[in-house]
């Protein structure tokens, strides 16, 4: 995955970033090494950013779409109260347990319940409030997503979308590939969407925030 901005300024931006807790350099680690798409990895500027959402806004129950391998669910697990929890959604079995193992050795079971399935189906056994919702799994769900966690958002919540530059492409008009035009297709519809309010950052891939308007 391209970032958008160039890579001596990740770079940078990364060195001069609060570094990750050990138990996450461990898990990036063996991510590299044992699981396929490695470049899904949140990486330690999107988690603190993620880990400073959840400070910010003072949330205290966490709905994520797409685990991986746990890095981001630990992440923001950082900053919840001690009765806080995050709830993750994975459709994949090897990197649930994967996440479940660095999950179990930070020692944060307790408060990362992973639940693997297809998202829609185990969110909608889910009741709400939630205070943060962070969207970063199959582009082509991502609007099926936002719809599902907007009737589950608090008052004054927030959801975060991943991925929503895809390496630039999305400003491309050219570029037909299925992906780009799902995500591009996505932002349409959150930018015309009265409900919402949304801004779009150019951390890492592009993240979108949004809230109710």
């Amino acid at each position: 995955m391209a970032y958008i901005v160039p890579d001596d300024v990740e770079r940078y931006a990364e060195e001069h970033t609060s570094a990750p807790a050990a138990h996450l350099a461990r898990l990036a680690e063996e991510t590299r090494a044992q699981l396929s798409s490695p470049q899904m990895l949140t990486g330690a500027i999107e988690g603190r950013f993620l880990e400073f959402l959840v400070f910010a806004t003072g949330a205290r129950r966490v709905l994520e779409f797409g685990t991986y391998s746990g890095y981001s669910a630990l992440s923001m697990v950082a900053a919840l109260p001690p009765d806080g929890q995050v709830i993750t959604l994975e459709i994949d079995e090897e990197r649930a347990a994967f996440a479940r193992r660095h999950i179990d050795a930070a020692g944060e079971s307790g408060r990362i319940d992973v639940r693997v399935g297809p998202a829609l189906e185990s969110v909608a056994e889910l009741q709400g409030p939630f205070d943060l919702v962070f969207i970063d799994a199959d582009k082509e769900g991502y609007r099926d997503y936002c719809e599902a966690s907007l009737p589950l958002l608090a008052e004054r919540g927030l959801i975060a979308v991943d991925n929503v530059l895809w390496s630039g492409r999305v400003a491309d008009p050219s570029n037909d590939e299925d992906t780009t035009q799902a995500v591009r297709a996505f932002n349409d519809h959150v930018h015309a969407d009265e409900r919402v309010v949304n801004v779009m950052l150019s951390v890492r891939d592009g993240v979108t925030l949004i809230r109710r308007a």
